[in-house]
């Protein structure tokens, strides 16, 4: 039993590998941004502790620096994170057997590489426990509050982070999570209904009202796509399909 655990955490940790490399550059333009939009390196640091959200961090580093006021700066961020509702109804089926306190903190470290590696090892049809599940998420959770101080310790060693368009890594690093379920059926009309609506919603209502109204477009697209009966693509068929 403990061998099993072991082994499950141990493979959580090898998976989260390539999370924790892939977001580092963001993580320290974070940190960097943070203090130089007047935030000190420890309340950089506690944004990364509580909020836990890349693209929330950023939408907040936007707004704290104006005259908004406090419950619109709330309101924007749940705007950017309500994908994460989505998240946890998808995922809250295949972690039944999770204890409260558990499901608590799973839901708490379901981050957007989490919910895409962890709908990635069901499709292969492997259990997602909890000693996987939090082998990957502990470290992918404090390299990034890691990174945080980094890039708002050294960051005001670049003058200008804006320079370097290291802003491009965000578009970048979804882009690379959606392509990552680009196998699945009806795939490319739901991710071209969100992207639409995305993009529409972007130049009439605003920023970041444009996030929450393309995820509506594309489950509204899934949702009457999933009338004809049909099932997304296991991952056994798809390699299926192209053994044949």
């Amino acid at each position: 039993m403990f061998s099993d655990r072991n082994a499950q955490i141990r493979q959580g940790m090898r998976d989260s590998l390539t999370v924790v490399i892939g977001a580092a550059p963001f993580g320290l333009l974070f940190g960097a941004l943070a203090v130089d939009n007047g935030m000190s390196v420890s309340e950089a640091v506690l944004m990364s502790v509580t909020i836990y959200a890349g693209a929330s961090q950023m939408v907040g580093l936007d707004l704290f620096g104006t005259h908004t006021a406090p419950w619109l700066i709330v309101l924007s961020i749940f705007a950017v994170n309500f994908r994460h509702i989505l998240y946890s109804a998808t995922i809250g089926p295949k972690i039944a057997g999770f204890t409260f306190v558990q499901k608590t903190l799973a839901f708490f470290f379901l981050v957007d590489p989490q919910f895409a590696e962890a709908e990635r090892r069901s499709e292969q049809g492997k259990t997602i426990s909890f000693a996987w599940y939090m082998g990957m998420a502990l470290p992918f959770y404090f390299s990034w509050i890691c990174e945080t101080a980094i890039g708002a310790l050294f960051g005001n060693l670049i003058e200008d982070p804006h320079a370097l368009g290291m802003d491009f890594l965000l578009p970048i690093y979804f882009l690379a999570l959606v392509m990552g379920f680009r196998r699945r059926r009806n795939w490319f009309p739901v991710v071209i209904a969100s992207g639409v609506a995305s993009i529409t919603a972007y130049y009439t209502i605003g920023s970041p009202w444009h996030v929450s109204v393309g995820a509506l477009f594309g489950i509204a697209v899934a949702t009457i796509i999933a009338g004809d009966g049909q099932q997304p693509m296991t991952e056994t068929e798809v390699e299926g399909g192209e053994n044949v």
